[in-house]
């Protein structure tokens, strides 16, 4: 169970690390996705996940490829 917690944690970091560098604000993100800012900042703080669409959806938005992401979250 800690594995799945560390790749989530991780995965939060890595979409919160594309975000910034991409200097986009939450709200922008969450524009892109058709979803409330509180989404994203809940999405970042851990108190919601993400399902593997979900996870594609918020790569596009953020320029992320997600093989990369998951590559490195295998």
């Amino acid at each position: 169970m800690q594995l799945v917690r560390d790749r989530e944690r991780k995965l939060r970091e890595l979409l919160k690390e594309a975000r910034l560098d991409r200097e986009l604000r939450q709200v922008d993100v969450a524009e892109s996705l058709g979803r409330p800012q509180s989404y994203v900042a809940k999405v970042e703080s851990g108190e919601r996940t993400l399902d593997f669409i979900e996870v594609l959806d918020y790569c596009k938005v953020v320029r992320l490829d997600a093989t990369s992401l998951v590559k490195e979250l295998s």
